[in-house]
């Protein structure tokens, strides 16, 4: 089955901060925020009437991977690409979304929350997917039992995340990447970019830190 592959642009992408700006300024300090920082990924939620502005802005200047977040149906996913989305992620998983994916060929990260939906993305061919909220679901727990029944599936955890609890997201075998808001969030993004800069430096670090880590636990096998 030919399938949106998350190969391409998220390949080795263990950190992918999620923003919804709401304003010119809230975008400027996105984008150098996450450059000063070091990462090169940003997944822009589709939740304010700035977002889609936001992202174009954020594509068109060809600096960063930018993806659309939050994509709730089809029509929209074609006008998250349209203007420049490099990857997509939603909130649930939705037949349509992973169709208009698979059509323009680009990678698809669809939300679940259980095991029915968790068995529908891997029917689809795919085999990355964003668990959601995943605080509320049980976090690592709940990653682990999913994990012991789907072996060929990756998790992004998202929802309750933070700077505290990366290293031990990261080092659960089945997350491939996690979601973080925490580090473009609102508030973050008003402080400025020096400040969002801060936050990605000390996070990309320890996402390093895991990387290395699991270097050495193969090494040692």
């Amino acid at each position: 089955m030919n399938t949106p592959s998350t190969t391409s642009v998220l390949h080795g992408q263990r950190l992918v901060p999620l923003a919804a700006p709401t304003d010119a300024a809230q975008t400027a300090a996105l984008r150098d925020g996450l450059l000063g920082g070091g990462l090169k990924i940003v997944e822009v939620g589709l939740r304010t009437p700035y977002s889609m502005t936001a992202l174009t802005e954020l594509a068109a200047g060809g600096e960063l991977i930018v993806g659309a977040g939050t994509v709730l149906d089809g029509a929209q996913a074609e006008a998250a690409l349209d203007a420049g989305a490099a990857f997509l992620v939603t909130p649930g998983f939705a037949d349509d979304i992973v169709e208009v994916a698979r059509r323009r060929g680009v990678p698809i990260v669809p939300g679940v929350a259980t095991a029915t939906e968790v068995l529908r993305a891997r029917q689809a061919g795919l085999r990355f997917v964003k668990l959601f909220p995943a605080n509320v679901l049980g976090g690592l727990k709940y990653i682990g039992a999913l994990s012991a029944a789907f072996g060929d599936m990756s998790f992004m955890p998202s929802g309750g995340v933070s700077q505290a609890t990366l290293a031990e997201h990261l080092a659960h075998p089945a997350v491939a990447a996690v979601s973080g808001s925490w580090l473009t969030s609102g508030a973050m993004l008003d402080r400025g970019a020096d400040a969002v800069a801060e936050a990605v430096r000390a996070s990309v670090e320890i996402a390093d830190a895991s990387v290395r880590a699991s270097a050495a636990r193969s090494e040692s096998k």
